[in-house]
This record gives C-alpha cells, sequence and structure tokens, in this order.
C-alpha cells in the first residue's frame, strides 16, 4: 500500500510533456508485454517466485509487480549489468547454481524444499545466506552470500523498481526526459512529482 504517496499515480502524467513516445512505448512493455519464461524450467521458475515473495513480499496489491519474468527475459537473452563478478561463473550458470543451492540449504537447514515451507522458515533460511552460514558443497564454488545479496536480491529489487508501480509508491516522476527535473537541491521536487503526505 501506497502510504507515503497515497494519491500519487504517475501514469497520471501518461498525456502530459513528462512522457513522450518513447517513453510511452518503454512502459507499455513493462505493463502489458510480460515475457513468457525461456530461461528458467518449470521448476526453477517457481522456486524463483517463492524467493522473489520473501524478498519482496507485496501483501497489499491485488496483483503483484511481475519480477521472475523479467529476471528469465534478461538470462534467456544474454542481458546484465555488463560486467562479470571475479569469483562467479556465467550468471545463466550462476542462477541456475545459486537457486538449486538455495534449495538445497532449504533441505539441510528445515528438512523441506524452499516451496514447502512456511514463510517464518523461508526467512530463517534466507536470512542464513545473508550471513553466509552454508554448506559450501551445495553451492558447488559458486559463493552463496555474494549470489544472494550482489546477484539475486539486486536484480530482484531493480526489476520492482523499474515498474510504474513502484514508482507511484516512492513518489519518482518517471525518467528525465523529456520534461527533465529543475528543482534538485535537497527536500526540492518539482510540481509534477508526487509530494509525501505524512
Amino acid at each position: 500500500m501506497n502510504t507515503l504517496y497515497p494519491n500519487y499515480d504517475v501514469l497520471a502524467k501518461w498525456d502530459s510533456p513528462s512522457f513522450d513516445d518513447k517513453t510511452r512505448s518503454v512502459l507499455t512493455q513493462r505493463l502489458v508485454a510480460i515475457p513468457q519464461r525461456h530461461f528458467f524450467t518449470t521448476p526453477e521458475w517457481m522456486l524463483l517466485e517463492a524467493i522473489v515473495a520473501r524478498v519482496l513480499p507485496q501483501p497489499a496489491r491485488a496483483e503483484p509487480i511481475p519480477i521472475t519474468p523479467w529476471i528469465d527475459d534478461m538470462l534467456y537473452r544474454g542481458r546484465g549489468e555488463g560486467f562479470r563478478h571475479d569469483n562467479m561463473p556465467t550468471m545463466p550458470e550462476a542462477w541456475r547454481r545459486g537457486l538449486a543451492a538455495i534449495d538445497a540449504e532449504a533441505m539441510r537447514l528445515r528438512g523441506a524444499g524452499f516451496r514447502e515451507l512456511g514463510n517464518e522458515a523461508r526467512d530463517a533460511v534466507l536470512a542464513a545466506l545473508t550471513r553466509d552460514e552454508v554448506d559450501p558443497a551445495l553451492w558447488q564454488g559458486l559463493p552463496a552470500q555474494r549470489f544472494f545479496i550482489d546477484i539475486l536480491v539486486k536484480t530482484t529489487v531493480g526489476v520492482y523498481y523499474s515498474h510504474p508501480a513502484a514508482w507511484s509508491e516512492i513518489g519518482f516522476g518517471g525518467p528525465a526526459s523529456p520534461r527533465g527535473y529543475v528543482r534538485l537541491g535537497f527536500d526540492a521536487r518539482d510540481a509534477w512529482e508526487g509530494k509525501e503526505e505524512a
């Protein structure tokens, strides 16, 4: 639920000078052209959905922002940040190994696969990853903490905040182009940005 910007909807600017045809085209893709599964297997997809639901819960949304489809699409198309961590395999291999290892850690720590666990147990497994309390043998040389924090969580959050619904909840007015932002000082905002309500 958008509590700081309850009356703000970035998409209300659709036909304003804030959005041009290119911006509207990109937003339309994000809103309606959700990619189909191409990279992950069905079990990997379902596992990632369960992990993402704990990393970024969206209980107040009737329709959660889709995250797994965009990660799948990124891996299928070979897109990324343009660099590779020095102690990581390729991103496709890292994701496959990482997801399998998270499921194996759930089995080791809680006696069941990640998807079979309740939310409290799922959170305990993910918390262990953040502390690097893992069985290295399950990770096949993949650095567990780095994969979870620097790859999985960072990518999940990046996908989430590329969606206009997330923009509205933080009062983000969208891309600077074509209108641009003028008031860039501390606690300054342009008239077309969301206004925080206390």
